[in-house]
């Protein structure tokens, strides 16, 4: 089987007994994975030599042995990508010609949902979608590659989520081939910022009744997750030379201040979610360590549990007539429905669902991989889970198919 670092595509027509064409298209080639193109090359020198109707069993073989990855190799592959957000084109590029095949084996539909200019989410289905299993294309920066080990497979979004996209796409290979229809797979860009793919796919839905997003939850269903509150802080003072400061007015010595404050705001709680927390994600300010700064600003985040009402007052409370407090993005606080038979637990991080706006149908969260180790250096999802996964999905989507309902 060929490597899974490469994506390829091979198409054959035929008219009458006569092979019009045989060809690969690599979607993505990164200078480490060079020794692999070698192999591609001989897979393709070996089918041109024997193009003919004598030997289409031989040329439908090839067909599927480049395409047919196993779950470990297809994260690895997905890994390999680099795809942190706002440049998810080359994942969804290859995901579409892996998910093509798959559509075409089991007479299925496939097609582009675009969300913004070259950021397209990725949507295959067969009949009609009452299931649809999600999850988000984009990683947070930096970008690094896969490696494995024998219980381990590392690389950014090994967890989050690229590790879950294989095992979702194992699952429908699954279920299709026991006859399962009525199921979607829909990947999405920008889960990772602002939610801009499911915003998209929540403006144009497919008829689905039940959503099964994909965070890593170490395959424990989530019966609630916090919402997020993100706000830009913005401080302007005047400049002068540093000697002479009373001269000028410090912009960092004012967002130093309103930080303060804002940290000193009572946070709610909830008995289910816990205790609302606040991030200061980023400051910059200043032009120099001589000149009074006339300008700074920081980023903070709310994990909210509830309601923000009051912490939005208090937000303009404590910057008001010293700063400038813009809320750049906001999703809520989510409690969520139990199925029978599965772990649960509760998570502290927002996710897409609540941008879908329950236009894929009922939500629920799960997937493999651990939530402290995303977003790090030492990013990782356990063999174990991943495969694991692969059942809890196509158990879970036979169950919805099959009552209608999550049976709890």
């Amino acid at each position: 089987m060929l490597s899974a670092e490469i994506a390829a595509v091979a198409e054959t027509a035929v008219v009458g007994e006569q092979v019009q064409g045989l060809f690969t298209v690599v979607r993505y080639t990164p200078s480490a994975l060079r020794p692999d193109m070698k192999r591609m090359k001989r897979y393709r020198e070996a089918a041109a030599r024997f193009v003919s109707s004598r030997f289409l069993p031989f040329v439908a073989f090839i067909q599927k042995s480049l395409i047919r990855m196993n779950l470990f190799e297809l994260t690895r592959a997905l890994v390999d990508i680099e795809s942190t957000t706002n440049h998810e084109k080359n994942v969804g590029d290859y995901l579409f010609a892996h998910l093509s095949t798959l559509t075409s084996r089991y007479n299925g539909n496939i097609e582009r949902i675009p969300a913004e200019l070259d950021r397209d989410n990725i949507f295959a289905s067969w009949g009609e979608p009452v299931v649809t299993l999600s999850t988000h294309m984009d990683t947070v920066p930096p970008f690094f590659g896969s490696r494995e080990d024998g219980d381990l497979i590392w690389g950014r979004g090994s967890c989050d989520a690229k590790g879950i996209i294989a095992a979702m796409i194992a699952a429908a290979e699954k279920l299709l081939a026991a006859g399962t229809r009525n199921l979607g797979l829909l990947f999405v860009v920008g889960e990772e910022r602002d939610s801009a793919g499911a915003r998209a796919a929540a403006a144009t839905p497919r008829g689905s009744r039940f959503l099964m997003n994909g965070e890593p939850t170490e395959n424990r269903l989530a019966l609630g997750s916090k919402g997020a509150l993100r706000y830009e802080i913005t401080a302007h003072g005047k400049l002068a030379h540093s000697a002479y400061p009373q001269l000028g007015h410090s912009a960092i010595h004012t967002l130093l201040d309103v930080l303060h404050a804002i940290r000193r705001i009572p946070l709610p709680h909830d008995p289910l979610l816990g205790d609302s927390t606040l991030n200061i994600g980023t400051i910059d300010g200043g032009r120099a360590p001589n000149v009074v700064a006339d300008q700074a600003e920081a980023e903070i985040m709310f994990r909210t549990v509830g309601d923000p009402a009051r912490t939005r007052e208090a937000v303009s409370a404590a910057v008001a007539g010293r700063a400038e407090a813009r809320e750049v993005f906001y999703t809520p606080a989510l409690q969520l429905t139990k199925v029978d038979g599965l772990p649960t637990t509760v998570v502290a991080f927002t996710t897409d669902i609540p941008s879908f706006e329950g236009t894929w149908g009922q939500p629920f969260l799960i997937g493999p991989g651990n939530i402290h180790v995303a977003h790090t250096a030492e990013e990782r999802i356990s063999k174990r889970e991943l495969s694991e996964a692969v059942d809890i999905y196509a158990r879970m989507a036979a169950q919805l198919l099959a009552t209608g309902r999550s049976a709890a």
